[in-house]
């Protein structure tokens, strides 16, 4: 498989991009992602449908390895609440398989696009706002707990992102300190990652006109290019985080989130 110069310079540029930016922000990259994979892969005459599918399915991908690289710096602080993570995990793996597995797979790619629209836009609002649940509870018991994994899964395997935007709130809401929720999300990237990324290959596997260098709904060529730039610019943007107006820098981002979700509900809504 032969990757053109173009593409690949393409491709590491939005690497670059979602790496410094998940680094600065402590968000994941997927809201980034999935707009840009969906427009490279139409240029190159993918059809819209599996075009969309396709970018939350690679971008989804990338997350196995940003989220080691995130989780071992949370770690070395010892922020990583792995009690909660370890509870959560299974609910997680379950919502996962269902939505890579099930939904996904059932859904088209533009009822997908607009799920994934609606979606950013919360997330952008939520990050523009600025605003954090108050902590009025505990965390739930073990049933609470898989039933919360469950739903972080599953709507992660819909719009290829992390959950942070959906577990963050959910921990700082039951009382865990933000910088540990935080912490804590990163880690639970890696089996949202992993489950749902086993989801996608296999419910792709009978899917026709799948471009050159896929395997599943996974586009190889995206996955390795962003996967190794943004591995190694993350760090650098956690570095800048320190002297850079981090406040004003998210409202700024979650202006262009809203852009891009228009561009996606547009993407939908014309399918």
């Amino acid at each position: 498989m032969t990757i053109a110069p173009l593409l690949v310079a393409e491709l590491a540029a939005l690497g670059v991009g979602t790496g410094f930016l998940a680094g600065l922000l402590g968000i994941g990259g997927g809201m980034l992602m999935v707009p840009f994979i969906t427009i490279i892969l139409g240029h190159r005459g993918v059809p819209a449908d599996l075009a969309v599918k396709m970018a939350i399915a690679t971008s989804m991908a990338t997350i196995i390895f940003t989220s080691i690289s995130s989780v071992r710096a949370h770690h070395k602080r010892g922020a990583v609440r792995w009690d909660i993570a370890r509870r959560l995990a299974p609910g997680i793996v379950i919502g996962s398989l269902v939505g890579s597995l099930g939904v996904f797979a059932l859904l088209k790619g533009q009822a997908l696009a607009v799920f994934f629209a609606l979606f950013v836009g919360f997330s952008a609002t939520q990050m523009f706002l600025d605003k954090k649940p108050k902590p009025t509870r505990q965390m739930p018991g073990t049933g609470g707990q898989l039933a919360a994994g469950g739903a972080i899964g599953f709507i992660s395997g819909l719009v290829g992102a992390g959950g942070g935007f959906i577990s963050v709130p959910f921990m700082t809401w039951c009382n865990i300190a933000i910088h540990n929720a935080v912490a804590t999300s990163a880690a639970l990237g890696f089996p949202i990652a992993v489950a749902n990324v086993a989801g996608y290959v296999a419910s792709g596997q009978a899917v026709q006109g799948l471009p050159e260098g896929s395997v599943g709904y996974i586009w190889l060529p995206a996955l390795v290019v962003i996967a190794a730039c943004s591995f190694f610019i993350a760090p650098l943007g956690a570095k800048a985080a320190h002297s850079l107006p981090v406040s004003k820098l998210k409202r700024v981002f979650a202006s262009i989130l809203y852009v891009l979700a228009a561009y996606m509900l547009w993407k939908g809504l014309r399918g």
